[in-house]
């Protein structure tokens, strides 16, 4: 799905405009400058920051082949076959843009957030639902003020599902993530400490990331997470909870047993008065409880329990997420490049654990 320059400037609202060719078709947004691709296509949309300017970059872009710019600063000189948009905000348009772009197809949302697991859980949603739908998903953990965008942007008509993590490193930008994405089904993974420097408290982190699902029809979460638990029910209203617990037995899915060997985990649980079991070919603690989230999302859907043992047992690892390598010297090395707080490095350490 495309729109052309001049389509994107009605929708950003910009405040001065130079066309030279409104007619362009743009499939592609850009904010890198090293990964360009199709630049006839592309608009390349200049972000500043605290350690860059896109705008410094417009020459180069330019004698690459890329003639469409989203901008909030005067060229340094005249392209006389470049289209401009001038805006205040960059970023602003990014997201605008983006929602504009959501709202425009009518595919059912599922958000997830959370500390921890955000990117797995999205990705084995992803290998479960596959076969069954056209899935959209953000490419690896772009989950920022920046990413969903640019993840969103990726939604084609045909597309049944969306799959959108999405992550906060400070109060006030959840708002503008739930405005792009306004997610019909709801996943909080879990709590922690990450980002905890911008916060004043647990409470106020859980806060920020509930309002995610504002608008929301169902939320998916882990009951035991006391604080979680108190604030969705004391915050969210005029929306259904699909809960799950390993305490609770008046939980939806009571998780009665678990039973691991060195490579996989074997998880009992209650729903609706029976007992169903399923197996995981991974078996660290934040993996069974990954998979737990994303067995609560197919319950919810009324997957057979046949079949969900089925593909349960079929999920693979996610690249750069806890991914396991053999390494030299006879050593292994867990890759978990996308995460660095202390949080994440207890559950590398506890994956590594479980290995042989």
């Amino acid at each position: 799905m495309f729109y052309t320059i001049e389509q994107i400037a009605k929708i950003i609202k910009a405040k001065h405009v130079l066309l030279v060719n409104k007619k362009v078709e743009i499939l592609y947004l850009q904010t890198d400058s090293r990964k360009i691709f199709h630049p006839n296509q592309s608009c390349f949309i200049a972000l500043t920051g605290e350690r860059h300017n896109g705008h410094d970059y417009i020459d180069d872009l330019y004698k690459k082949g890329v003639k469409n710019f989203i901008i909030s600063e005067k060229p340094d000189r005249n392209y006389k076959d470049a289209n401009f948009l001038w805006v205040d905000n960059t970023l602003n348009a990014l997201q605008v843009l983006a929602t504009y772009h959501r709202k425009n197809n009518k595919l059912k949302v599922i958000a997830v957030t959370g500390s921890n697991g955000k990117t797995i859980v999205k990705e084995w949603l992803y290998q479960l639902l596959k076969d069954d739908y056209k899935v959209c998903k953000n490419p690896k953990s772009y989950n920022s003020q920046i990413g969903v965008p640019l993840s969103v942007w990726n939604i084609n008509p045909q597309d049944e599902y969306g799959i959108f993590e999405a992550g906060i490193s400070k109060p006030g930008e959840m708002e503008n993530l739930e405005n792009i994405l306004t997610p019909d089904i709801g996943i909080f993974t879990n709590i922690g400490d990450a980002h905890a420097e911008n916060f004043k408290s647990i409470n106020q982190k859980i806060e920020e990331k509930l309002k995610l699902f504002t608008r929301a029809k169902t939320l998916i979460y882990c009951r035991d997470y006391i604080a979680i638990d108190e604030l969705v029910k004391a915050k969210l209203k005029n929306i259904s909870f699909f809960v799950w617990s390993y305490i609770d037995k008046d939980a939806d899915l009571f998780i009665k047993q678990v039973s691991k060997n060195e490579k996989s985990s074997s998880i009992t649980a209650h729903y609706k008065n029976k007992e169903f079991t399923i197996e995981i070919p991974f078996a660290d603690d934040a993996s069974v409880e990954n998979a737990i989230q994303c067995w609560c999302f197919l319950l919810f859907n009324d997957y057979s329990a046949e079949e969900i043992a089925k593909r349960m047992k079929n999920l693979s690892a996610v690249e750069m997420r806890l991914e396991q390598k053999d390494a030299i010297n006879g050593c292994t090395l867990i890759n978990d490049s996308y995460n660095s707080d202390l949080e994440s490095l207890k559950i590398a350490l506890d994956f590594l654990s479980t290995q042989n």
